[in-house]
Order: structure tokens, then C-alpha cells, then sequence
């Protein structure tokens, strides 16, 4: 059988984490039109694999597929040949009926499963594909759609209860999507198995919305039909809407903890034992450092945090934090350190945990805009640029094209010319024209000086 790659120009599928929001309506429209492109990759394939050995004495040629594949493809062939998968084997079923039927109702992806049937049932059946959910060890939970596709699928083991991770089926879309966590289109003879090579999939893996922590993939399988950007695209918007779906069904939160809103406000809302109060500029600063620092500032560090005017004294301090303990309790705000008394559920230190956890797209989802994006108070001045270059490098790197997009025409990054140059390379082809004359436009100013990044409270740098 011919390599799929050989005739087909290398190409790397974008890699998305699931957010729990759409975005804007250009980055959606974009996400949509997301196809695959060439992009770098430190992990090239090797010229000299030879030949390897595995787990039942045979041995697999895998000199030309390495030379010939996608970096992606190639890195997966390397992880299979390492786990010593059989390119002749099939996928050991693991759950019997009873314990898969246990198992699969107390996975929390039981609970996105309404959703994924209605965007996918229809279109696999129809289609003569499958469906299939797997679990973060790649082990089948789900698989459904056209029955004569499902049919043949059970002679390759494609089946609930059986693994398909990478380490046990070697290179397929559902196990390579978890082995990278980003989406993935495996097509034919890209397979590592030679009895999967009639198949073409395509899936994304799905991560807890609150977490960040892989909990399985959603695929779609099967014939020829599906060796396109768009199976890609589809599979990534489902896995969206399943991460989407459990954040609706997420615990509720505590009636009694505070909540800080602060991203895209320049006075920050503050919702405690059942009150909403609006902030003056001043407190919301305080309090934005204090959630912060959850063990407390020391009086001489909280005045060089909060004021740029060395002048100011600490008895214009202490006013202040007098009137914010009025406004939220006696009990509520503490001294020597300066402290708030309990947890405090702040919006950017959400945005700041899922980046930290890798949950990129659900990240890009919370951040409604810069942290009081007025403020000059050096503490937040500090946060504020820290926690949007760090998404914004992430989106850079991650190079998906909707989020990029939903950054791109936002209020704050319009005028980012970092974020357009990534979009420029990672747009689809029929959308690049308006996206390239507006970092023409930018580059331009940059040139001359007078770009909107020098624009003194913008965020974001050249």
C-alpha cells in the first residue's frame, strides 16, 4: 500500500484546547475556515530509524516513513516504535460489557455525551463514519454511527472497552491527540498499524473546564471522505462544545466566598454573602493586590504597590484601607500584614491557573480584557502586562487561528502586531487577505514610529 504522505505535502494540524466560549464572531468565522499549514517543528523526523524490532519478534521498515512524514506523524511513529507496538497487532479489549457500562457512567464525559451526539450522530451515520469518546488513557467508551462502518470496524478492534493510546495502538488519531494534547488528523497509511491504513480520523482532545486536566477525546473514523481540514475543525468545534457543556453543569459556587472581577474593568466588581458592590479605582487596586497575595503585604510594600507618587504617605494609605473595611466588614480585611480574611475567587487568577495547567483555549475563553486596564498603580501595572504576555505567547505558540483571531479584532489587541503576524501565517488561505492588509497597515506604522503598541496604556509590546 502507498504512503499517504509521500504524495502529499507535509503539513501539521493545529493544536486547540478547548475553551469554554466561542470568542468573537471573526474568530469563529475563522475557526470554521481553519485549515492545516505548514509550521516549525523541533521534533523532525529522523533519516536513520532503520529497522526495529517489537513487542512479537517481527520488525517494522520505518526508515522512509520517518524521512517522508509529517513532523507530527513522524514524532508519533518514533513513540510507537519506543513502546514496542506490532505495526501487525490490533487493540486489546480491556473493558468487559459490565465493567464498561459501570465505568462510562461514572466518567464525567457521560455528561457531555448529549451534545456530542447532537452535532455528531447525525453527521456520522449519514456520513458512513463513527463516533468514538475515549478516556484520558485512550481506552474506548463510546463508539457509534453508520452500522455497516461499525461492522467493520470490530476487525480492527475499533470497539468500547478496547485501548487505542499510542503506546498500545501505536499512531491513531484519538491516542496521538492525547500523547500531544492538541488536535489531530491521522490519514491512512500515516497509521502505524497496517490494518488501521484503510482508515482516515480526526480527533481533539477534551479537558475539565475548571481543571485544565485531559479527561478523554472526541473522534471522528473513517474512509477517505475524511481526509480534510475541515474533519479537523469539526472535531475540535465539538470538543469545544463539550467542554462548554460541562461548565454549564460545573458545581455552583459557594454563596459565601468572594468573588473579584477585575479583567476588562477599570473598577472592579466584588460579589461577597450575597452582595454586589462596584469598587472606586482605588479599591479595586487594593483588593486586586491583596487576592494576589493571599498571605498578606506589609504597610511600606502595599504603599510602593499601589502608589507611583513616592510622596504619598502612609497615613493616605491607611484612609483608604479604613474606607474599604467599612465597605466590606470589620472581619473582612486584617492587619499586620494587610490581608483579606478569606479566599477569594478572583477572575485573572483563573485565566493565570488554566494557563498554568496548559488549558490554553479555556483560558482565552475567561480573559474578558486587561486587568483594570487604567490603573497605574505599579502592583497591577506588574500583573496586569505579566498575565497578558503570558496568553498572549501561549496563543503565539499554540497558533490556532480562531484564538489568535478572537485576540486579533478584540478592543485590546487590535492594534498587536505580534498576535496579527501569528494569525498572517496560521490563517486559512481564503481569509488571509483583510488579515494581511491590516499587519501591512501595522508594520507600517511600527516603521514610522507611531504604532498603537507605544500607546501608553496598552498592554501589549512590539
Amino acid at each position: 500500500m502507498s504512503e499517504a504522505w509521500v504524495a502529499a505535502e507535509p503539513r501539521t494540524e493545529r493544536d486547540e484546547s478547548a475553551g469554554r466560549h466561542g470568542g468573537t464572531d471573526r474568530g469563529r468565522a475563522i475557526r470554521r475556515g481553519a485549515e492545516t499549514h505548514p509550521r516549525a517543528d523541533d521534533d523532525r523526523p529522523s533519516t536513520d530509524a532503520g529497522r526495529h524490532s517489537t513487542d512479537d519478534g517481527g520488525s517494522t521498515d520505518v526508515d522512509r516513513p520517518l524521512r517522508e512524514a509529517r513532523p507530527l506523524v513522524a514524532a508519533s511513529w518514533r513513540r510507537s516504535v519506543r513502546a514496542r507496538v506490532s505495526p501487525d497487532g490490533s487493540a486489546r479489549v480491556e473493558l468487559d460489557e459490565d465493567e464498561l457500562a459501570a465505568y462510562r457512567e461514572a466518567h464525567p464525559l457521560s455528561a457531555a455525551m448529549p451534545v456530542i451526539r447532537e452535532l455528531m450522530g447525525a453527521y456520522a451515520t449519514d456520513g458512513e463514519h463513527l463516533l468514538a469518546v475515549c478516556d484520558a488513557a485512550g481506552r474506548m467508551l463510546w463508539v457509534e454511527g453508520h452500522p455497516g462502518t461499525l461492522r467493520k470496524a470490530r476487525g480492527m478492534n475499533f470497539v468500547a472497552g478496547a485501548r487505542w493510546s499510542e503506546t498500545a495502538a501505536g499512531t491513531n488519531a484519538p491516542g496521538t491527540a492525547l500523547a500531544v494534547d492538541r488536535p489531530v488528523q491521522v490519514v491512512a497509511a500515516e497509521h502505524f498499524r497496517r490494518p488501521v491504513r484503510a482508515w482516515t480520523c480526526a480527533a481533539a482532545p477534551v479537558h475539565d473546564p475548571y481543571s485544565g486536566r485531559v479527561l478523554g477525546a472526541v473522534d471522528i473514523t473513517g474512509g477517505e471522505r475524511l481526509a480534510h481540514p475541515h474533519s479537523l475543525g469539526f472535531v475540535q468545534a465539538v470538543a469545544r462544545a463539550a467542554e462548554s457543556q460541562l461548565a454549564l453543569l460545573g458545581p455552583a459556587p459557594d454563596p459565601g466566598r468572594i468573588r473579584l472581577s477585575a479583567l476588562g474593568r477599570d473598577e472592579a466588581v466584588l460579589s461577597v454573602g450575597g452582595r454586589r458592590l462596584r469598587l472606586s479605582r482605588r479599591h479595586s487596586e487594593i483588593l486586586v493586590v491583596l487576592a494576589h497575595r493571599p498571605d498578606g503585604v506589609g504597610g511600606d510594600e502595599l504603599l510602593t504597590l499601589l502608589y507611583e507618587d513616592e510622596s504619598v504617605t502612609p497615613v493616605t494609605l491607611r484612609a483608604e484601607l479604613s474606607r474599604l473595611r467599612a465597605l466590606l466588614g470589620a472581619d473582612a480585611l486584617r492587619s499586620r500584614p494587610y490581608r483579606l480574611a478569606g479566599a477569594v475567587d478572583a477572575d485573572f487568577a483563573t485565566v493565570d491557573r488554566k494557563l498554568a495547567s496548559g488549558a490554553v483555549a479555556a483560558a482565552a475563553g475567561d480573559y474578558a480584557g486587561p486587568l483594570l486596564p487604567a490603573s497605574t498603580a505599579p502592583g497591577v501595572v506588574r500583573l496586569r502586562e505579566r498575565l497578558a504576555d503570558r496568553l498572549r505567547a501561549a496563543l503565539v505558540d499554540r497558533a490556532d487561528p480562531g484564538l489568535l483571531a478572537d485576540w486579533a479584532y478584540s478592543a485590546w489587541g487590535e492594534d498587536d502586531v505580534v498576535v496579527w503576524r501569528a494569525l498572517c501565517a496560521a490563517v486559512p488561505a481564503p481569509q488571509l487577505p483583510p488579515v494581511r492588509a491590516r499587519l501591512d497597515s501595522l508594520e507600517a506604522e511600527l516603521s514610522a514610529g507611531a504604532t498603537g503598541l507605544q500607546r501608553p496604556g496598552h498592554h501589549t509590546r512590539a
